[in-house]
């Protein structure tokens, strides 16, 4: 990085040293493709990254892969990416009005799970508990494939997730997640029923995945886009915004909708509390902190009679 001045220099650096480095350091010169630049750069947008922070480091890893093309290494920069400033532009506003990317209501849930099996190349039933469960749990698709009976807590029917799938170069592999990423999300009944079935199906055998493809190996959301074709599907039901990860914001919308306490709702979505409290409804006021010897609120969510509908209640004060 010859003939940068000493301003440029500085952030040039930092973008190296902490996002491209942790993001693809591991990844060789030759196999590094747009997808896995792609897919660095959603990570930094995910981790509410600042833009001039994004770009920085953006520009770093053109310079270097600039040389790498220069030396014959690679054919093309695959670090030239357009369009990213709309992707973060497009992950603050989730951030402000993430309740606008919910879907309305189940039967919409599941006429878009059944519209992606029917769809599928494979004809995969599969498919569409992997959609209905990230929605009810509101988790991304990386997560779910990662999923094992170990994570599943039956005594208070909460997931505690560990771990996500990813592409590497040599075929997908699951990673630790790190940091507010590892939480804890209770399961809603439809969830639990789900999760129940898929107890059963693999025998409580602590390492086994219960959301699997068609051949019971990992996925990843991209594999699920192209083998259902999510983007045709979710135009044809009146949803063109509907992005893959976007299920995520419907379950943490529902929960809030049904009480879930605004600390769990915190937990669960791996967000700042102020993240969080945006997926409160409007007419929902935060809860207070709790004080000092008070029991926490349990996890597990409870029934209530009437009405069908499953509310999260906290414990009652003594």
């Amino acid at each position: 990085m010859h003939g940068l001045e000493t301003l440029t220099m500085s952030p040039y650096q930092a973008g190296w040293r902490l996002r491209v480095v942790p993001s693809i350091g591991h990844v060789p010169v030759r196999k590094v493709t747009r997808r896995v630049v792609n897919r660095a750069l959603h990570c930094w947008i995910a981790d509410e990254c600042g833009l001039s922070t994004v770009k920085n480091s953006l520009a770093v890893l053109v310079r270097v892969l600039e040389q790498a093309v220069r030396d014959g290494v690679l054919d093309a920069n695959p670090a030239r990416v357009a369009g990213w400033q709309q992707e973060y532009q497009r992950a603050q506003s989730e951030r402000t009005t993430p309740r606008a990317l919910a879907l309305p209501d189940v039967q919409t849930l599941e006429r878009l799970a059944a519209s992606l099996v029917q769809r599928s190349s494979d004809g995969h039933e599969g498919w569409g508990d992997v959609v209905r469960f990230a929605a009810w749990t509101g988790t991304r698709f990386s997560e779910v494939s990662a999923l094992q009976a170990q994570d599943v807590d039956v005594s208070t029917w909460t997931w505690h997730v560990q771990r996500f799938t990813v592409s590497e170069p040599d075929g997908l592999g699951d990673r630790a997640c790190r940091g507010r990423h590892q939480r804890v999300v209770p399961l809603r009944p439809a969830a639990r029923e789900l999760a129940a079935a898929r107890l059963e199906s693999v025998r409580h055998l602590p390492h086994a995945r219960l959301f699997t493809g068609p051949d019971g190996s990992r996925f990843t959301a991209a594999v699920l886009r192209d083998t259902t074709r999510w983007d045709d599907v979710v135009a044809e039901l009146g949803h063109e915004y509907l992005r893959r990860q976007d299920l995520r914001h419907t379950g943490l919308t529902w929960m809030a909708d049904a009480g879930l306490p605004l600390p769990l709702l915190c937990g669960a979505s791996g967000r700042p509390l102020e993240d969080a409290r945006r997926y409160l409804p409007p007419d929902r006021h935060p809860l207070p902190a709790q004080s000092h010897g008070e029991p926490p609120a349990s996890p597990a969510p409870a029934r209530t009679p009437g009405g069908g509908r499953t509310l999260f209640l906290q414990r009652p004060q003594r």
